[in-house]
């Protein structure tokens, strides 16, 4: 069965909750309490977004991040009452698309998984509608179709933000795009610090920069946005 959202938390009045709430709302949502029964559910169902807390009783939310990313790209969203930036950027840095602090409203919550799924949905469409899905920054290869990034032979899948992130930038190369605009065109919201996108930005120019310390093609405008030289100029 297909779901739109899997909740993983042990929380479970907070799971239940929220994934009513889903279901009420039209987003069909189903919630598990730890890793065990996570990774079970995803063996016989199929989901377009997570709801990840960090803490899983015995578990780890970290480790199972980095188990699910081996086999989709589907976003997932930390959700935890841990706000310190370093686990933020941990988060970030093994797969995750956002990170929402808890305790959370499920209003805006619900809001911004509505977004991603849409976006999520509609980007994939597109990618296999797109017969012009080749573009190349430098000996960066990018396959819109197959969200993936080849450089010197090494080919390495793109995750469904950063995918989002990059598409954004090549419809709207060599312009500076300010970091509000790519919170509402990307994110289709405000609720989004600049720690979550300057981490996949970092992530991108890792994966297509010769030199992700000295990026040529997607620079930092500072104090304003970002922009996708598309000559990859000094």
């Amino acid at each position: 069965m297909h779901y739109s959202v899997l909740i993983i938390d042990d929380e479970k009045e907070l799971s239940e909750y929220t994934a009513k709430y889903f279901n009420m709302s039209g987003v069909t949502a189903h919630f598990v309490l730890d890793a065990k029964s996570a990774l079970e559910f995803m063996q016989s169902n199929t989901c377009s977004l997570i709801l990840l807390d960090i803490n899983l009783g015995n578990d780890s939310g970290f480790e199972l991040c980095q188990k699910i990313r081996q086999t989709t790209d589907i976003p997932i969203f930390f959700i935890s009452a841990r706000s310190a930036e370093d686990d933020m950027l941990l988060a970030l840095s093994i797969g995750g698309d956002d990170y929402i602090c808890k305790p959370y409203s499920l209003s805006v919550l619900l809001a911004k998984v509505k977004a991603e799924l849409k976006r999520y949905e509609s980007s994939h469409k597109n990618a296999e509608d797109n017969k012009e899905h080749i573009s190349r920054l430098g000996d960066a290869v990018i396959d819109l179709k197959r969200a993936t990034i080849t450089r010197n032979g090494k080919e390495t899948q793109l995750k469904a933000m950063e995918y989002k992130i990059l598409v954004y930038l090549l419809r709207n190369s060599d312009r500076v795009i300010p970091k509000e605009e790519i919170f509402e065109k990307v994110w289709d919201t405000s609720f989004v610090g600049d720690v979550t996108l300057n981490v996949h930005i970092r992530h991108l120019r890792e994966k297509i920069e010769e030199d992700a310390g000295s990026p040529r093609f997607i620079k930092t405008v500072w104090g304003v946005g970002f922009m996708l030289d598309s000559k990859g100029t000094a």
